[in-house]
């Protein structure tokens, strides 16, 4: 079959690349062709390269993605990958599937149950990843309501999102107490438990906006 990993463009899909590759070349997981479809990753992987000294990944690192990833870099070659049969892996933006060249991909892809999607991070309530992480058989894509066949399954260790206790420990580094502290991210019932936490154990003044609310900050 074929696996659609929708993959946020920066650092996320590079991870996923990086250990798809390390898996394979470990016989860990079959050699079928990988395949990144995103103009943003591509050209944010030629980073990679140019700037060795800024991330993790060696050059021995770098040669066997390379080596090992076939970069699609146009709009025919991307359409020609949905005619393609498995099995292969597609990784494709967005991560959360709200847009992008992954749409396509869900579109050809999703209703077969030989195939599978595979997500890699957060995913926010309202969008397609949310709804398929979820376990909703149903999406709608440029309008159409598709039936989801094929597997869904969430990698929780793939999120880059740090957890309530990560963020208390950075916050705690902090060399004086700030004025307020505004939880501006994730869901409500999370943030607003975040929001508690902050107050709760370090004793700071923390709020949770409402939407379209205005704080004026003097």
């Amino acid at each position: 079959g074929v696996v659609v990993i929708p993959a946020f463009a920066v650092g996320r899909a590079q991870m996923l690349l990086h250990v798809i590759t390390q898996l394979q070349e470990t016989g860990q997981l079959a050699r079928v062709p990988v395949y990144l479809n995103s103009p943003m990753a591509a050209s944010v992987s030629g980073l990679y390269r140019t700037f060795p000294r800024l991330h993790r990944l060696d050059a021995h690192a770098l040669a066997a993605m390379e080596r090992n990833v076939h970069v699609v870099d146009s709009v025919e070659a991307s359409k020609a990958l949905n005619r393609r049969k498995g099995p292969m892996i597609i990784v494709s933006a967005s991560g959360m599937a709200t847009g992008g060249r992954v749409l396509h991909h869900l579109l050809a892809f999703a209703t077969e149950p030989r195939n599978a999607i595979v997500l890699c991070g957060f995913q926010a309530g309202g969008t397609r990843g949310a709804k398929l992480a979820a376990g909703d058989r149903q999406v709608r894509i440029f309008g159409q309501d598709i039936l989801v066949g094929a597997e869904v399954v969430q990698l929780a260790a793939g999120s880059a999102h740090a957890d309530s206790d990560e963020i208390l420990a950075w916050l705690r580094t902090a060399p004086r107490p700030p004025r307020k502290v505004f939880v501006t991210h994730g869901d409500r019932d999370a943030a607003d438990a975040l929001r508690a936490r902050i107050e709760h154990e370090l004793d700071w003044p923390a709020h949770f906006p409402e939407f379209l609310e205005q704080v004026e900050l003097a």
